[in-house]
């Protein structure tokens, strides 16, 4: 059985032993929630001193922009974590979409931080993903074993217990676990009966609909990978949350049900509230004008109604956010009208960070015919959530 590198360290063998519970306490109407914060950081950053990207891109332009790029964008935050000290760990994705464009854009970890005073989202550092001890089973696209977004397309990231982060990718799908600067610490770990044609001749799920959501439970032992696709046999339009022991380094078998609002939806990410309710976003393909459905969901796995899935409760229209203060100069009503919004921290028991993946250069959600910015903002929810304090930890 597969064990992880985590299990070494005293705070993991901490996390297998049993926790306390806590009360179970929830509302059922939140109504409107209010943006209390906004920042952003330019489409066009880029990496200090980073090497050239996008050759595999096309001619464009795109919204305005002609690629190749000088250096590496620092785009398409499609994960995040909060470090309590004013900054957050900001993961970018494959870089451009598929494997066949991204071999020149090297998987990252941002360290950005936000000031929503200044309306403004600096990037204060950060690492590359690399496997140099050669966990990883097949050839990679570098020889120096950078990975890029050939090898994988990660989509969400946790930090452990012991500082090391657990990511989720789409291409096996994979959980990956790498050091606290990025180095692969062991072989991906891919879950049994899901493969996506990046890596399988014979996929259950298709391209780039595999581990969008990555829970950290609050047990500090358990994670909670969420599909972005319906794997080949459910019921269309339903999504697994699988349930992965960190102590054991092994998935239990045990899993929920998550149904989407429409089928030609998707999720965006995930977050724990406590042992038995998250944070996801559900949204459409649309952006700008076009965008219909951008919203929050708080799911409770007990399945209260005994259908067999997670019980949904909106806590959050993301193109209905009151705004009375007229934050970032925009109007009483906010919206947050990108295609895909890929980001939640839980700051407190009543404020959500919300960022999107603005898929640089090719996403113009928010003025047309011009690259997104990646935006950071904060909402303030309608009612407590009443969440265990180590949710917010």
């Amino acid at each position: 059985m597969r064990r992880l590198s985590i299990m070494a360290t005293a705070a993991a063998l901490t996390l297998c032993l049993a926790s306390p519970a806590v009360a179970d306490r929830e509302h059922t109407d939140f109504g409107r929630a209010t943006l209390t914060g906004f920042a952003s950081l330019p489409a066009q950053t880029f990496v200090p001193g980073s090497e050239p990207s996008g050759s595999a891109i096309g001619a464009g332009p795109f919204n305005g922009i002609a690629p190749p790029f000088a250096g590496q964008p620092v785009q398409g935050f499609s994960g995040v974590v909060n470090r309590h000290d004013g900054t957050f760990d900001a993961l970018s994705d494959n870089g451009y979409g598929n494997k066949a464009n991204s071999a020149d854009f090297r998987l990252r970890v941002h360290r950005i931080k936000p000031d929503t005073r200044t309306g403004k989202v600096k990037v204060v550092g950060g690492f590359n993903l690399s496997d140099p001890d050669h966990h990883v089973p097949f050839a990679l696209t570098r020889a120096d074993r950078v990975l890029t977004g050939a090898d994988f397309d990660v989509e969400s990231i946790v930090r452990l217990a012991d500082g090391t982060y657990m990511l989720g990718d789409e291409f096996g799908p994979y959980l990956l676990h790498f050091s606290a600067r990025g180095r692969l610490l062991e072989a991906p770990i891919a879950l049994d009966g899901v493969r996506a044609p990046e890596y399988s001749s014979q996929p259950t799920i298709a391209s780039s609909k595999g581990f969008e959501g990555l829970v950290r439970g609050v047990d500090g032992r358990h994670l909670y990978p969420l599909l972005e696709g319906t794997v080949t046999g459910d019921t269309p339009g339903d999504l697994r949350f699988s349930e992965f022991d960190l102590c054991k380094g092994a998935y239990t078998g045990k899993r929920f049900v998550y149904r989407l609002e429409s089928t030609s939806h998707a999720i965006g990410d995930a977050i724990a509230v406590d042992k038995h309710r998250f944070l996801v976003v559900e949204r459409d393909g649309g952006q700008g004008d076009t965008a219909k459905f951008k919203r929050i969901y708080l799911v409770d796995t007990r399945d209260r109604n005994g259908d067999g899935l997670v019980d949904k409760t909106l806590v959050a229209d993301l193109l209905d956010l009151a705004n009375p203060k007229g934050l970032g100069g925009f109007d009483t009503t906010f919206r947050f009208p990108f295609q895909t919004i890929e980001d939640l921290s839980l700051l407190d028991d009543r404020t959500v960070a919300v960022l999107n993946d603005n898929n640089f250069p090719f996403s113009s959600g928010r003025t047309a015919g011009q690259a997104d910015n990646n935006e950071f903002i904060t909402i303030r929810l309608g009612a407590p959530l009443h969440a265990d304090k180590r949710a917010l930890r």
